[in-house]
């Protein structure tokens, strides 16, 4: 891993996010890349051009400011920090920002238990930005000291359009020598499978995945519940896991596999950090 990208908005939800990002950066020797967006209105850029410039100068600046303050941090100390201030207003366009440094991974932060909907950016952003993001995009909702990520949970319904995360979070994974649980929660009603076609489902999904290989089904684990979000939290607390990791389908929303909301229930329940990878 060589860059971490962390979206701020100078609050204390930004700040679990960089701290938790400075821990990792310093594991992986990498460097943070600090995004603050404006967001100014179009009040302000359909003025005339001299007081346009003027005022987004100034407001530049006062970013830039606040940077000062908000970067001296002691645990920062040692680590590669570039700042950047954009005029962006659509969240999607971090994943610009993402691609433009060659980042490896987003860390943004949020509301704990309250949810998506009001995290520290206004409105549902960093949903916005894990629906469009095409790297991986790390949730903090708390302040976290000497966060490491040791035990961690990929939940996965393992059909092949899960290919791409996989090997995405496989390898983020392996970098940050984390051991992996693969999760498969199995629902009464129309969706339960028998263990045998919950078995052979698996294999033919990481024979692909793996070159043949099948070292890694024996991590996976079959839990039983009444709901997909249920059981993943239930057994990640369980096996007090450092982190869920969950696919997504982009723009289309969050992974098939939770039936719309559910993804979201969890990244919004989960008292746990969420990782989510594009499909």
């Amino acid at each position: 891993m060589k860059k971490i990208l962390v979206p701020v908005d100078f609050s204390e939800y930004s700040e679990y996010a960089l701290q938790a990002a400075a821990t990792i950066a310093k594991q992986q020797n990498a460097e943070i890349v600090v995004l603050h967006m404006l967001g100014l209105s179009e009040a302000i850029l359909t003025k005339n051009e001299g007081q346009e410039v003027a005022e987004a100068v100034y407001y530049m600046k006062l970013a830039e400011k606040r940077f000062e303050t908000f970067l001296d941090k002691e645990y920062l100390k040692g680590i590669k920090v570039t700042e950047t201030v954009q005029n962006y207003k659509i969240f999607s366009e971090v994943n610009e920002v993402a691609h433009e440094h060659d980042v490896d991974l987003i860390v943004m932060g949020s509301h704990g238990t309250t949810g998506l909907r009001e995290e520290v950016f206004i409105g549902s952003n960093t949903e916005k930005v894990v629906r469009t993001s095409d790297v991986p995009v790390l949730i903090i909702k708390n302040a976290i000291e000497n966060f490491e990520i040791k035990e961690v949970v990929f939940a996965c319904d393992f059909k092949m359009e899960n290919l791409r995360a996989y090997h995405k979070a496989m390898a983020l994974f392996e970098s940050l020598g984390a051991n992996v649980h693969l999760l498969y929660i199995n629902l009464p009603g129309e969706r339960f499978k028998s263990t045998h076609q919950i078995e052979e489902r698996v294999k033919e999904f990481l024979f692909k995945a793996d070159s043949g290989n099948l070292e890694m089904y024996d991590n996976v684990v079959f839990y039983s519940d009444f709901t997909v979000e249920s059981g993943v939290l239930n057994y990640s607390n369980k096996i007090k896991a450092d982190a869920i990791a969950i696919p997504t389908h982009g723009r289309r929303g969050l992974a098939h596999f939770f039936s719309g909301s559910i993804g979201e229930d969890i990244a919004n329940h989960a008292n746990k950090p969420v990782i989510t990878f594009k499909i």
